[in-house]
């Protein structure tokens, strides 16, 4: 069920990304050194390929949306994992559980072109002015 436009899904992606800059000085772990590079690193990360993407938010456009997506999952997916792949769970984890599902989520949960692509494609094969 894919039914966050690729508009929004923008639009949270530079709002989650600077969220996980800024989480460990949020939540007060920033002494916890790979908890904070991690969420450090994939926002970075997730600001640069939101600037290369195929979409609404991108500013180079070169990443096609399908390969944002698929990118989203797995770092979703490692984010929700990071406190036991990288040991530091026993100091923090509800903020890269719960940031990394959302990711996960939002990746999976958004529409793979733009919203009114097709329409477009409709007009150019139709030349529908």
């Amino acid at each position: 069920m894919r039914f966050i436009s690729t508009k929004f899904h923008s639009k949270i992606d530079y709002l989650t990304s600077a969220l996980f800059i800024a989480m460990p000085w949020i939540a007060n772990f920033e002494g916890v050194l790979p908890a904070t590079w991690t969420l450090v690193a994939v926002g970075a990360m997730s600001i640069l390929m939101s600037l290369f993407t195929d979409y609404e938010g991108g500013m180079v456009r070169s990443i096609p949306m399908s390969v944002h997506l698929n990118v989203d999952v797995i770092t979703g997916l490692f984010l929700a994992a990071s406190p036991w792949i990288l040991g530091f769970a026993d100091e923090v984890y509800l903020p890269h559980l719960l940031l990394g599902l959302f990711e996960t989520a939002a990746g999976l949960m958004t529409s793979r072109s733009a919203h009114g692509a097709e329409e477009n494609a409709f007009e150019r094969s139709h030349n529908v002015n």
